[in-house]
């Protein structure tokens, strides 16, 4: 986990650093700092750039926080990979589910607030789905331990359908409805239902221990 020194500080100033970096750098340090209803004007001045560069960079509030977002899909996808040396597709996705709840607690004040801002409509539409579908393609891979049968319509539908249910889990977590605690537990449940239709009867009892009755 990320030293609480490391995270408070600012980022070091890097000759040449891309601009759109440094303005994601200082929307997480504004968030962090709970100033999440930041102005654009706000944000140029944490990142010490122009006022017109964080317009000129993204377009809007809304991207900025799509591209925080961003972020934390690249750092589960990363830990996924890093962890994910064996197992089949269920225990890979339960996997997932765990790392990327992890993620999310790393730093909840950041994550709650850009929460909040991905239901945001912005002049052009965010890429939060698609994004969070590759990892859980990556968990699924090429669906062993699935039902044969049933193997190519798992692989088809199940990413989109995982994505939805963590992103439900995560709308009650940031409404304060679901602990932090709990964060894990319930996105772990979701997968597991999701998963039932795509086993066999063996690992379909195992499963519904986990899924909600």
């Amino acid at each position: 986990m990320t030293n609480i020194k490391t995270q408070n500080a600012p980022a070091p100033r890097v000759r040449g650093e891309p601009l759109r970096q440094r303005v994601i750098d200082a929307a997480e340090r504004l968030l962090r700092e709970g100033k999440a209803e930041f102005s654009m004007r706000d944000l140029a001045s944490e990142a010490e750039v122009s006022f017109a560069t964080p317009f000129n960079q993204f377009g809007s509030k809304a991207a900025i926080m799509h591209a925080v977002a961003s972020r934390r899909v690249d750092a589960m996808e990363v830990h996924f990979a890093e962890i994910a040396t064996s197992g089949d597709a269920v225990e890979r996705v339960l996997l997932a589910t765990d790392i990327a709840a992890r993620v999310m607690l790393e730093q909840p004040a950041i994550n709650r607030s850009v929460m909040g801002w991905l239901g945001t409509a912005g002049p052009v539409a965010g890429q939060a789905w698609a994004r969070s579908r590759v990892l859980w393609s990556l968990a699924l891979a090429d669906g062993d331990g699935l039902v044969t049968d049933r193997r190519d319509h798992a692989l088809q539908s199940l990413p989109g359908q995982l994505a939805f249910g963590f992103r439900g889990v995560l709308s009650f977590w940031t409404a304060g409805e679901v602990s932090d605690g709990d964060l894990a537990v319930h996105a772990r449940e979701v997968a597991a239902a999701l998963m039932l239709g795509f086993v066999d009867q063996d690992r379909w009892t195992r499963l519904s221990m986990l899924a909600p009755s």
